[in-house]
């Protein structure tokens, strides 16, 4: 990918030194569009360099008429503006994508705008409209004349919403589809043999695997995911990589070195310009502080990632942030304010048809009711919750909630 840089950047050198005419303009469309796309795993994502890259192919392409064989270029233009948090514009975009795709029925520009727009969506908390758009890709792909895609957008469209898919499935409380998605994803990334494909399906799956609680399968998938980056060169995967491995190893009980490697990776991370997923790093931190007795700087860090939530509008970890600190507010006895945490966190749950994150600071809720001695209010606020459940009867969460109920 490298070289593939350094040879399209020969090739704009020369194409400088052409008269400038349509002629030109069309070829320095190719080989911009081409290195945007290419950028996006050599530097990152949301790296100044790709947005360059991004904006003089997208100044070539209104040039030249918006032709629809470039569509990749809004598209790429889109994800840049998404990992750098500026999820408004990048939503803007995309609609404007989605609009020009189906004025000329382009069937790949739609499969391109649903798959941004299920991922920003995901990113803002919107679940059922992430949904709607993330399916909607998995049934419009063509893997024969769609092609072309993986190699226009730099990673396979299909792939990536099935993952992105994955994550927001678990969010709205089907973690056995979750894992079947993800499963998917990865499978099919190996078989194309696309490396940066490969490292956008680990690295969705280390966030679910993390959130479900699957710990030795993130051990591995977080290994993959540096052992791909560092061979291919892939600066935001492979801090990616250390973040996850760095939780790992909190997991494991060795919470001194993971969170070194958290605190090293979202710095390596956010060094290539990207702020997507950083409130739920921070909250690994978080927890990792939490486990380590620091209670202090784990509140602290909350209130950084609750305030990213409130700037950037990714808020789809926002009621878990919240749940977070009301259960470190109880540890410092602070048990109204926690309580008033949990009812926020219950309300955006709720608000955004996140049945897990509900699940989850239901059993809060109950636990504090059950310790006041309210053992029946208890029951009666995590009966129906658990009840709504038709899978994942394996999954931590499931189980605790399980148990819990049982208790009471």
């Amino acid at each position: 990918m490298a070289e593939a840089v350094a040879q399209l950047q020969k090739g704009l050198d020369q194409l400088a030194l052409l008269p400038d005419n349509p002629t030109r303009q069309q070829r320095e469309l190719e080989f911009r569009s081409a290195l945007a796309a290419v950028l996006m795993p050599v530097k990152g994502h949301a790296a100044p360099e790709t947005g360059q890259a991004y904006a003089r192919a997208r100044e070539l392409w209104e040039q030249v008429g918006s032709p629809s064989e470039f569509f990749r270029i809004p598209y790429g233009q889109s994800l840049y503006h998404a990992i750098r948090g500026e999820l408004d514009l990048a939503l803007r975009l995309n609609e404007d994508l989605l609009r020009l795709s189906h004025q000329r029925n382009d069937s790949g520009g739609l499969v391109l705008g649903h798959n941004a727009s299920g991922r920003i969506l995901m990113y803002a908390g919107r679940f059922a409209s992430s949904r709607r758009h993330l399916e909607e890709v998995i049934a419009l792909y063509d893997p024969v004349s769609h092609r072309s895609l993986i190699h226009q957008a730099g990673t396979h469209p299909r792939v990536g919403a099935q993952g992105c898919l994955g994550i927001v499935l678990f969010c709205r409380g089907f973690p056995d589809q979750a894992l079947a998605q993800n499963s998917a994803a990865i499978a099919e990334a190996r078989r194309l043999a696309h490396p940066p494909t490969l490292a956008v399906s680990l690295t969705l799956g280390t966030v679910l695997l993390s959130l479900v609680g699957k710990n030795a399968a993130l051990d591995e998938s977080a290994d993959q995911l540096i052992a791909v980056a560092t061979e291919q060169g892939f600066p935001l995967w492979r801090a990616w990589g250390k973040i996850y491995r760095g939780w790992v190893k909190v997991k494991k009980g060795d919470v001194a070195e993971g969170m070194s490697l958290l605190r090293t990776g979202s710095t390596a991370y956010r060094a290539t310009g990207a702020e997507a997923w950083m409130t739920h790093n921070i909250a690994l931190l978080a927890a990792a502080c939490e486990m380590a007795g620091q209670v202090e700087e784990a509140v602290t860090l909350l209130d950084e990632a609750l305030q990213i939530a409130g700037t950037t509008g990714e808020r789809w970890r926002e009621a878990e942030l919240n749940r977070d600190k009301g259960q470190l507010l109880l540890r410092q006895g602070q048990s109204e304010a926690a309580e008033e945490l949990y009812y926020r966190a219950l309300s955006t749950s709720r608000e955004q048809n996140a049945k897990l994150w509900e699940l989850r600071v239901t059993m809060s809720l109950a636990r504090l009711r059950r310790d006041q001695g309210r053992c029946t209010e208890a029951r009666d606020l995590l009966a129906p919750v658990y009840g709504w459940f038709t899978e994942g009867f394996d999954t931590p969460d499931v189980k605790a909630a399980k148990v819990l109920l049982e208790s009471l």
